[in-house]
C-alpha cells in the first residue's frame, strides 16, 4: 500500500551567529530557521528546512510568510496524496501556488529524506547517484572588519579548514571595500582563493569599474555585482571581466538560467537549492546551464544543519565548485530541540 502525506509540521528557530554577519543590504546577528517535519502514513518522517537571510532583506518570502504559506497553503494542498511520487507532488505544488519556493523546497526535501529512510538509501540515490563523494568548501569572513577579517582567516588556515575565503561587501563606498579587499588578498591571497559577494549593491557603472579593480587585484571570483533585474550589465561583465562572473539573486530557476545564456552570459550560475524550489528544482537549472557552458557554483543560505547537506547533492550530482558554508552555531541538539 502505498505511503501518503498524513502531517506536516514546521518550527521557526531562532539561532544566533557566532559574529555580525555584514551584508550590503542588513547586517544579521541572528538566523531564523523553518524547520519542516512530514509525517507519512505508515510512520516515517522526514526533515526538510527553508531558511532565507535577513527577513525581507534578501528576497519577498520572509521566515514567518515560509511558515504561514507551510500551514495555510501547502499542507492542505499535500495531505493525503502519495507520498512516494515527488514530481507529481512538484507538480501538484507548482500548479497551485505560484513563487514561495523557499516553502516548496522545505517540503520537497522532507518528502526526499523521508522516501531515502523508507528505501534505505540516500537521497544521492534518489536523485540518480552521486558522481562525486566530496567538495570544496569555502569560509565567509563577514565581519566588515578588515583586520578581524583577516585573524579570522589566519585561524581556518592554520587548523587547515578552509582554503578559500568569500568577503561580503558592497555596503560601504567603493573605494574602502576596494580598500578592505586589497588588504585580505595581500595577507591570505597566495595560500587561499579569495571571492567576494556584492549582494547587487552596485550599479553599471559602478559595477564595471569594481570588478575591473577587483580582477587586477587577483580576486578569483565576482557575485552579483549588479541588480538581479539588470542581466545587460552582468552578461556585460561576464563577457568584459577576467574574472569569473557569479550569477546568484539573478538565477533561481531554469528559466532563469535559459535567460541569461541566450543573452550571451559566460559566467557561472550560483545553484541554491531553497531559492530554486528543490533539489529537483536546482538540478534542472544546473542541466540548462551545462549545456550553455555555463559554470555550477553551489551556495546556501546560511541554514542550520539541514540545508547544507542537502546543498551537497546538486554538487555531487554535477560536478559543481561547492560554496556550504555555515556562519551560524546550528548544531544538530539546537535543531533536535525543537521537536521535543
Amino acid at each position: 500500500m502505498t505511503a501518503t502525506v498524513e502531517r506536516i509540521e514546521s518550527w521557526l528557530v531562532d539561532v544566533p551567529t557566532i559574529r555580525p554577519h555584514k551584508l550590503s543590504m542588513t547586517t544579521m546577528g541572528c538566523q531564523t530557521l523553518v524547520i519542516v517535519r512530514i509525517t507519512r502514513s505508515d510512520g516515517v518522517c522526514g526533515i526538510g528546512e527553508a531558511t532565507t537571510i535577513g527577513g525581507l532583506s534578501y528576497g519577498v518570502e520572509s521566515p514567518e510568510a515560509i511558515s504561514s504559506a507551510l500551514t495555510h497553503y501547502l499542507t492542505p494542498l499535500l495531505k493525503g496524496q502519495p507520498a512516494d511520487n515527488l514530481n507529481a507532488l512538484t507538480a501538484r505544488m507548482n500548479s497551485a501556488i505560484k513563487g514561495n519556493t523557499f516553502a516548496k523546497s522545505a517540503i520537497e526535501t522532507a518528502l526526499l529524506d523521508a522516501q531515502g529512510k523508507a528505501l534505505g538509501l540516500p537521497v544521492s540515490a534518489l536523485l540518480g547517484g552521486a558522481l562525486q563523494t566530496s567538495l570544496p568548501v569555502l569560509w565567509t569572513l563577514a565581519s566588515g572588519d578588515t583586520a578581524k577579517d583577516i585573524a579570522e582567516g589566519e585561524k581556518l588556515l592554520a587548523e587547515r579548514r578552509h582554503q578559500a575565503f568569500k568577503l561580503k561587501i558592497g555596503a560601504r563606498e567603493l573605494a574602502t571595500d576596494l580598500r578592505h579587499t586589497r588588504a585580505i588578498v595581500e595577507a591570505l591571497g597566495d595560500r587561499a582563493s579569495i571571492r567576494v559577494d556584492v549582494n547587487q549593491a552596485w550599479d553599471a557603472a559602478t559595477g564595471a569599474k569594481g570588478c575591473r579593480e577587483l580582477a587586477a587585484m587577483g580576486v578569483d571570483l565576482i557575485e552579483q555585482p549588479v541588480s538581479a533585474q539588470d542581466n545587460a550589465a552582468l552578461v556585460r561583465l561576464s563577457q568584459q571581466i577576467e574574472t569569473a562572473i557569479l550569477a546568484d539573486e539573478a538565477v533561481a530557476t531554469a528559466y532563469d538560467g535559459y535567460q541569461l545564456a541566450q543573452q550571451g552570459f559566460t559566467g557561472a550560475c550560483a545553484l541554491k537549492i531553497a531559492k530554486a524550489g528543490g533539489p529537483n528544482s536546482v538540478l534542472a537549472l544546473a542541466r540548462v546551464a551545462q549545456a550553455a557552458g555555463i559554470g555550477l557554483y553551489g551556495g546556501t543560505m546560511l541554514e542550520g544543519t539541514v540545508g547544507p547537506l542537502l546543498l551537497c547533492m546538486p554538487g555531487r550530482h554535477c560536478r559543481c565548485s561547492g560554496e556550504p558554508r555555515c556562519s551560524a552555531r546550528c548544531y544538530s541538539k539546537t535543531i533536535s530541540s525543537a521537536y521535543r
